[in-house]
C-alpha cells in the first residue's frame, strides 16, 4: 500500500503545481510603491483559490530575518476569471486587484513570493522558507546579489532581475508560456502575451475631492469602449460614519448603448451635527460579465461646517486660567520640602509609577493628538506647533509624501532617545495599555507628553537638531511653541532614566542627551504655560494616567535644572503661573509709557528682549506709569505678584 500511495501523492503534487502558477510580479513601482501586484494564472478559468496562501520571503538580513517570511495573505474566496487570472495588489493598480494589501508591502529583493496550500496561520512572520505544500515560487531581485540560500530552501534554480533592463520601477517580471520569464511593461489582469478575452474597463472620476457639507459633486463613470447594450450597475458611497443619512443620490447608473459614460450628481446633506470631517468612498458594486474596474475606491472628503470651539486661545493668542488642572488632590504632595536628586526621584516616582502609568501604542498617539492638539477655534483641526497654524485632522500623513499633511513630531527625537519604533503603529484605544516604568525607554516612542502635531516638511527640517543653538523654528515664527518644547523635554529628562539635558549644541547623533538647556530654561519663562497646554496635559492624563508636572508647576524647572537646583521645593513658593489673568499692561502697543492694572499690592515688572536679556526691572503698584526707555520692537513683560506671575507680549513703537 505504501508503494502505491507515494507515487499518487507525488502525482497530486505535480498536478497542483500545474494548475496555478505565479504569472506576473511587480515589486518595484514609481515613487511610493503603491502599484505593487502579484498575478496568478490557472490552466482553466474559474479555478478556486480556497485553501491557498501567498507568502513573501526576505532573502537577506540577519539570521533571524533572512530567508524567512514577512507577510502572508489568505486567498480564500478568490477564483480566477475567464482568462484564468486573478490579481492581488495595491488599490492603485489598474486593473483593480480582487484582493488588496497595503502600499509598500512587497520588498524589492533579493526576495521571493511563494504560493502554498495552507493558511496564513501556517506562516507567521519569521517562518523559514520551505517546500512543504509549495505550489509555485518566484525568487526575484532588483539588481541584487543572488539569494542562493533562499533558492535552495524553495527548490528554485533561477532568480529573476526585475531591473534587468534598467527600468525596474516601470517594468514587471512576467511568465512566458514555456515557463521562462521576461521583464517588460506590466500587464495586470491580462495575459502577458496579449491573448485571451478582452474586457471593457470602467473608471470612476469625481468633479472634486473636497466638498463642503451642503454642497454637491458629480461622479462620472466611463468605459474604455462604447457599450453595445445598456450597461446598468450600482455604486456605493458609504464609509464609516458617512452613510445614507448624509447624502442624496440615485445610485443605479445606466450607460446607454453606443455611449461610453454616464454621470450622477451627489448632494451632501447639511445637518446640524458636528460629525467631524468625513470621507465618502465612491466604489463599484457588482459589474456584469465582460466588464472590469480600471480604478475604484475614489475618495471625496466632506468638510463639516458644524465644528465647535473651545473657551481658550491658541498658542498664538493664549489665554490663562480658563482651563484648570485635573490632577487629583495630593498628586504632587510628596514633593514638598525635597531638593535636588531627592526632588527628581520623588517626581519620577509619580510620573513613572509602574502601578499607575500606562503605555499606549504609537498608533494611539495619533488619536491622542487629535484630542490634545485640537485647534480651540475649530474642533475639526489640529494646531501645528512649529509653523503655528491649524490643519484639518483628516490630513494626517498616511503615505511617504508629507507635503500638505501633518504627522507626529517627537520633541526628544526617536533615534537620540533610543526608542525608535518601540511600540506598535496600530491603534488599539484607551482601554488597552501596558504597564511601564522609568527604565522602559521604549515607551518614549509613544509618550504623548513629548509628541506634537506638526507640519510634515517642517518636522523633517527640524530632524534631530537641538533647540536654541541649532533649531529655532521656521523663519518668522512667533515662538509660541518654545515653552511647550522646554516643558516637554524637562518631563522626558525626569520620566525616563538615561535621558538628560545639556548646554550647547552637541552632535545630532548624540544618544540620550538633548540641548540647549540654557535656552530651554529661558523659553520656559518667555513662553509660559497657557490654557492650550493645560488642556493638553489633562487630555493625555486620561490616557497615560500621568501628567507633565512642568505644565502644572513651571517653576519646578528651576529647582531641577536651573538656578534653584538644590533648594527645597515648596508649593508656597509657586502658585501655577499665569493664573492671575486680570493683570494687564497698557497701552499695548505703546509709544514708551506703560502701566500695570490688576495688582492688589506691590508687584514687580520685568521686561525681556526677545533674545532673553532683561532690559528693565522695577517694583510697581496698580496703575503706576513707568517709562522703560526701550527702542521700538517686541518684548516680553513679566508681572510678578503674590507668588504668581504672568508673561505678556509688549510692543514698543
Amino acid at each position: 500500500m505504501k508503494n502505491i500511495l507515494l507515487p499518487l501523492l507525488l502525482l497530486a503534487s505535480l498536478c497542483l503545481r500545474s494548475q496555478v502558477v505565479i504569472n506576473e510580479l511587480d515589486s518595484d513601482t514609481p515613487s511610493t510603491d503603491d502599484k505593487e501586484f502579484i498575478e496568478l494564472r490557472s490552466d482553466a478559468p474559474g479555478f478556486s483559490l480556497d485553501g491557498y496562501v501567498l507568502v513573501l520571503y526576505n532573502g537577506s538580513g540577519t539570521s533571524s530575518t533572512g530567508n524567512r517570511s514577512y507577510f502572508a495573505l489568505d486567498l480564500d474566496g478568490l477564483s480566477t476569471d475567464v482568462n484564468g487570472l486573478v490579481l492581488i495588489g495595491n488599490a492603485g493598480v489598474s486593473l483593480v486587484p480582487e484582493r488588496l494589501f497595503s502600499t509598500s508591502v512587497i520588498q524589492n529583493g533579493a526576495d521571493a513570493v511563494a504560493l502554498y496550500l495552507g493558511n496564513p496561520s501556517d506562516f507567521p512572520d519569521g517562518t523559514l522558507a520551505t517546500t512543504v505544500n509549495l505550489v509555485d515560487a518566484l525568487v526575484y531581485d532588483t539588481s541584487d546579489p543572488a539569494a542562493t540560500e533562499l533558492m535552495d530552501l524553495l527548490g528554485e534554480t533561477l532568480q529573476v532581475n526585475e531591473n534587468a533592463n534598467g527600468l525596474g520601477t516601470t517594468q514587471s517580471i512576467q511568465r512566458k508560456p514555456d515557463g521562462t520569464y521576461e521583464v517588460k511593461a506590466p500587464t495586470p489582469g491580462a495575459h502577458n502575451d496579449g491573448s485571451g478575452i478582452a474586457f471593457n474597463g470602467l473608471s470612476i472620476a469625481v468633479s472634486s475631492g473636497l466638498i463642503d457639507e451642503g454642497g454637491s459633486f458629480t461622479v462620472t463613470f466611463t468605459a474604455q469602449q462604447p457599450v453595445t447594450s445598456d450597461l446598468s450597475f450600482n455604486f456605493l458611497l458609504n464609509n464609516g460614519s458617512f452613510n445614507a443619512a448624509d447624502y442624496a443620490a440615485v445610485q443605479q447608473v445606466v450607460i446607454p448603448a453606443g455611449s461610453q459614460s454616464a454621470s450622477v450628481a451627489v448632494l451632501v446633506l447639511d445637518d446640524t451635527t458636528d460629525d467631524g470631517d468625513e470621507l465618502a468612498i465612491v466604489r463599484f458594486g457588482a459589474l456584469p460579465a465582460g466588464y472590469n474596474r480600471l480604478n475604484d475606491f475614489v475618495e471625496v472628503r466632506i468638510i463639516d461646517n458644524d465644528f465647535t470651539t473651545s473657551p481658550w486661545g491658541t498658542p498664538l493668542n493664549p489665554t490663562f486660567g480658563n482651563v484648570q488642572s485635573t490632577a487629583p488632590a495630593g498628586y504632587y504632595a510628596s514633593l514638598e520640602g525635597k531638593a535636588g536628586e531627592e526632588l527628581r526621584a520623588a517626581l519620577q516616582a509619580i510620573i513613572a509609577d509602574p502601578a499607575v502609568v500606562r503605555e499606549h501604542t504609537y498608533g494611539d498617539a495619533e488619536l491622542i493628538l487629535k484630542q490634545a492638539d485640537q485647534n480651540p477655534l475649530n474642533s475639526n483641526q489640529v494646531w501645528l506647533m512649529y509653523v503655528e497654524v491649524p490643519r484639518a485632522k483628516y490630513k494626517f500623513q498616511s503615505t511617504s509624501s508629507s507635503v500638505g499633511f501633518w504627522n507626529r513630531e517627537h520633541i526628544f527625537p526617536q533615534s537620540r532617545g533610543g526608542f525608535a519604533d518601540g511600540t506598535s503603529s496600530t491603534a488599539d484605544g484607551i482601554d488597552i495599555f501596558a504597564p511601564t516604568d522609568a527604565n522602559d525607554i521604549l515607551a518614549g516612542h509613544s509618550d504623548a507628553h513629548h509628541i506634537r502635531a506638526e507640519d510634515g516638511p517642517e518636522n523633517t527640517t527640524r530632524s534631530n537638531r537641538d533647540y536654541g543653538t541649532d533649531y529655532n523654528g521656521p523663519a518668522g515664527n512667533a515662538g509660541s511653541w518654545k515653552g511647550d518644547v522646554a516643558r516637554s523635554l524637562f518631563y522626558m529628562a525626569v520620566r525616563y532614566n538615561g535621558l538628560s539635558l545639556v548646554n550647547g549644541n552637541p552632535p545630532d547623533t548624540l544618544m540620550g542627551q538633548m540641548a540647549d538647556l540654557a535656552s530651554l530654561l529661558l523659553w520656559n519663562v518667555q513662553d509660559p504655560s497657557d490654557d492650550f497646554e493645560m488642556n493638553r496635559n489633562n487630555v493625555i492624563y486620561t490616557w497615560q494616567m500621568n501628567r507633565n508636572p512642568f505644565i502644572d508647576y513651571p517653576l519646578l524647572a528651576d529647582y531641577l535644572f536651573g538656578a534653584q537646583y538644590g533648594q527645597p521645593w515648596s508649593f508656597s513658593l509657586s502658585t501655577a503661573a499665569n493664573h492671575i489673568p486680570q493683570l494687564r499692561v497698557a497701552p499695548n502697543p505703546t509709544n514708551g509709557e506703560v502701566a500695570v492694572s490688576g495688582l492688589s499690592g506691590i508687584g514687580m515688572l520685568e521686561i525681556y528682549a526677545m533674545g532673553g536679556s532683561k532690559v528693565f526691572s522695577e517694583p510697581i503698584t496698580d496703575g503706576q506709569a513707568v517709562r522703560p526707555g526701550l527702542p521700538s520692537g517686541i518684548y516680553l513683560a513679566r508681572i510678578t505678584a503674590e507668588n504668581a506671575s504672568r508673561v505678556l507680549k509688549l510692543v514698543v513703537r
